[in-house]
């Protein structure tokens, strides 16, 4: 009689054997360089404003960093083919570097916008050339767990970035920000060429599809603008646009030979295109939350900046505990019930907020938040490792690429309708009680379709291909 065949091994010590700690390490240095320096400006710009003039401005911050990161993020798996990851990364490191070094430098405001599109461009490319690492140099067994390990990081610059720019912006440093990500990022780099010696070298024939680039920098462009323009006609107006954009993109790089994106990934109907759909669905929902709640908590309920920042981060930490508590989940069955279930609480918690936001407790705000929060943490590791299971072995780097820049995607897309929502009602113009209580319930309405989409999206995501056995 044969005996069974040992079962592999999936533990946190394995994880970090045969060499894979360092790396492990620069992967979560490089997602929190993106992750905390994206999240520093909310908090530091009523400073820079009083230093470099400009309050206009605002929101063009964001919205430069976003562009940059969704861009470089997009283009992450192609270039380290082209370059090979070792140089990629050491090349998204110094531009993250350099961004830092011109914001910290800034004598106007245009030069520090400058910085902020390339600290965007830097970031986009470490969170890609991330995914893609841990594509390429973890075994399969492991990548719940990196993935849950990437969402930690995620929720303790949620945290911290806040937290941060506020130390730097109370003691009148707000540069002081930026020369402290530059010394990281100069951390990173001199880590790059030593870590990632002799990984996913350059490929012959590489190429960046410029075509698809190009239509994609035009679509996001005109989707960050949309949250800039005076009147809530000239915004609808811009975001359908910049959407109708990018869904020409993905029918242009499904026909280029050539791609952005791996097979299928445009098409929702395939558990390739139904995974990256739930990916931006599911994040576009949720951006009620994370843009407005803050404004609407301190508007309506009277609450601090740092304590109606907490409520938000209650998502990210709600996040994090649920990815790590399901990283060790390795059967197929387990795997299809976390994804699903996932999606419908993502879905429950946005409907949740339409109706506790305007006056309900605030105990129900949080619960809405924590809710959506372990929704994502059972269901995004998962989903990563699901579609890269899916893919052929040419896909995997721009196929792991894609999740941040897909993501992001989703993230600028629900800004803007959500940005739109409050616009309509008179909450842009003129911020105040009344016009906050119908932001709160439209704001937040806004993210419903998307959310159904991507619960819908994240069950197509795990049925069987056709012609595929199994679940």
């Amino acid at each position: 009689m044969t005996p069974p065949a040992p079962r592999p091994v999936t533990g946190w010590a394995d994880l970090f054997a045969e060499g894979r700690l360092p790396r492990f390490v620069l992967i979560c240095l490089g997602v929190w360089l993106n992750a905390a320096d994206a999240l520093v400006a909310s908090t530091i710009m009523p400073s820079v404003g009083a230093d470099l003039g400009g309050h206009a401005y605002f929101g063009w911050a964001t919205a430069a960093f976003l562009f940059g990161a969704i861009i470089a993020g997009a283009s992450a798996g192609r270039l380290s083919e082209l370059l090979g990851l070792r140089r990629a990364t050491l090349l998204g490191g110094a531009a993250f570097v350099g961004g830092c070094l011109l914001a910290a430098l800034a004598p106007d405001m245009h030069a520090f916008l400058g910085g902020r599109l390339l600290q965007g461009v830097g970031s986009g490319w470490l969170s890609g050339f991330a995914m893609v690492a841990i594509a390429m140099l973890f075994p399969e067994r492991h990548l719940a767990r990196v993935f849950a390990a990437v969402a930690g990081v995620w929720g303790v610059a949620t945290l911290l970035g806040p937290l941060i720019g506020g130390l730097f912006a109370q003691a009148g440093q707000w540069r002081g920000v930026f020369w402290f990500f530059a010394a990281q990022g100069v951390l990173f780099c001199i880590a790059v060429p030593w870590l990632l010696a002799g990984t996913a070298p350059a490929r012959s024939g590489a190429r960046v599809p410029m075509r698809q680039l190009l239509v994609l920098t035009l679509g996001v462009g005109l989707v960050a603008l949309a949250n800039l323009t005076p009147t809530p006609l000239s915004t609808a107006a811009t975001l359908l646009a910049g959407m109708l954009v990018l869904v020409g993109a993905l029918r242009l790089d499904a026909r280029a030979s050539v791609r952005l994106l791996p097979h299928d990934a445009g098409k929702p109907g395939t558990p390739v295109g139904a995974g990256y759909l739930a990916m931006f669905a599911l994040m576009a929902g949720s951006m009620g939350l994370t843009v407005y709640a803050p404004v609407l908590l301190q508007t309506l309920r009277g609450m601090s900046p740092l304590s109606a920042g907490y409520v938000v981060a209650a998502q990210a930490m709600s996040w994090t505990l649920a990815a790590f508590a399901i990283s060790g989940v390795s059967s197929a069955t387990g795997e299809r019930r976390c994804i699903r279930t996932g999606g419908a609480l993502v879905a429950a918690g946005v409907a949740l907020l339409v109706f506790t936001m305007r006056d309900a407790p605030l105990a129900w705000v949080v619960a809405a938040a924590v809710v959506m929060g372990v929704g994502f943490g059972l269901s995004s590791s998962l989903s990563n490792r699901r579609v890269l299971g899916l893919l052929h072995d040419d896909d995997r780097a721009i196929g792991a690429s894609a999740f941040i820049a897909m993501r992001q995607t989703g993230g600028a897309v629900g800004a803007a309708v959500a940005g739109a929502a409050a616009n309509a009602v008179g909450f842009g113009a003129a911020p105040g009680v009344a016009t906050a209580q119908m932001a709160a319930v439209w704001v937040m309405a806004t993210g419903v379709p998307f959310a159904c989409v991507g619960a819908w999206a994240a069950w197509r995501l795990t049925r069987p291909a056709i012609g595929q056995t199994g679940d």
